[in-house]
């Protein structure tokens, strides 16, 4: 049997900011599993806001350095909850898209990319266009 992701950590330097951001954005309330961490089930695969510092590490908070990528049934939905949570849309050429919109990217895929609060990169992908080789 292949080995199965189950878990990514995201770092934020601010719990109960990221619970709320990543609620409105993923629909889910989440759970919060300790004072540092709030887990959301993306599809089998958990997404861990970690505040290291609220829980008790000394660690430094750096953002990831690259993308993670979300399938969402409802981009146009996803990518309004994006804009009133606060959303950091990418800008520049990020794989050929154009800042701040929903395009089809010439893999086929219809996607958004944006930056949370935390500074880490994310890209939503319409569900029905994923891509994967």
């Amino acid at each position: 049997m292949p080995a199965k992701l189950f878990r990514v950590i995201l770092p934020v330097n601010d719990i109960d900011k990221a619970s709320t951001f990543y609620s409105r954005v993923l629909g889910s309330p989440g759970k919060r599993v300790s004072d540092g961490r709030h887990y959301f089930d993306c599809g089998g695969t958990i997404l861990a806001c970690f505040d290291a510092k609220a829980d008790g590490d000394d660690e430094a908070f750096t953002p990831n350095p690259d993308y993670l990528y979300f399938a969402v049934d409802d981009l146009d939905a996803t990518f309004k909850a994006c804009q009133e949570a606060g959303t950091t849309f990418a800008t520049g050429d990020v794989h050929d898209a154009p800042a701040g919109k929903i395009a089809t990217r010439p893999w086929g895929e219809r996607s958004f990319y944006m930056c949370d609060p935390f500074g880490n990169r994310l890209c939503f992908v319409d569900r029905s266009t994923v891509f994967t080789g």
